[in-house]
């Protein structure tokens, strides 16, 4: 395996084994041992646990970029905000099993006080930045940020509580629910003749 695939490969695993196991308890042999290497030729990779903590976010905050930027080709701006909202469905099994990606990584900083809590939270600040400018298309200026605040909370409260009842229909409820509210929404669009 190439020095680039090696490093690409540990990522991809220290990725999921923070979010399966936790940042905290998830060590270097651990990774190590998921990619099939040695502690030697990982320290080759990254120096220290911060080091790969560090990749992790990068990885999910590109990961991120690239889905909202796939949302946005072809769809109207209450098209994207249903996908964000029908993600919890897209990843219902993994949610289910270990809470959101994003909240738990940053709960969890936040708990042990991390000098990274602050970047991971960032991933959320692209969800969020990402949702007002989607309520602005819709004509919502000055109630976008909080109508995104609102969509945000309401899907991470869902995988919170999905996560601690194992209760999928709950989910699939709160979706359905999510979404009925988005359509009560008044369309302030401006009508261009």
């Amino acid at each position: 395996m190439s020095k680039l695939n090696t490093r690409k490969s540990i990522e991809e695993m220290a990725d999921s084994l923070f979010y399966e196991k936790g940042f905290e308890a998830t060590s270097f042999a651990d990774v190590a041992a998921a990619v099939g290497i040695s502690r030697g030729n990982f320290y080759h990779h990254f120096k220290s646990k911060d080091d790969i903590l560090d990749a992790v976010i990068t990885r999910r905050m590109n990961k991120t970029k690239e889905m909202l930027d796939a949302w946005d080709v072809g769809a109207t701006p209450k098209g994207r905000i249903v996908s964000f909202i029908r993600i919890l469905i897209a990843n219902q099994t993994k949610i289910m099993a270990f809470g959101c990606p994003v909240g738990s990584l940053t709960t969890e900083l936040a708990k042990l006080d991390h000098v990274a809590k602050d970047r991971a939270a960032e991933i959320f600040s692209l969800f969020r930045d990402w949702l007002a400018h989607q309520f602005k298309a819709l004509g919502h200026g000055k109630d976008a940020a909080d109508l995104a605040l609102h969509v945000l909370s309401r899907s991470q409260g869902t995988a919170v509580l999905a996560s601690a009842y194992g209760d999928g229909e709950f989910l699939k409820s709160e979706v359905v629910a999510l979404e009925n509210w988005l359509e009560t929404l008044p369309n302030k669009q401006l009508v261009r003749g």
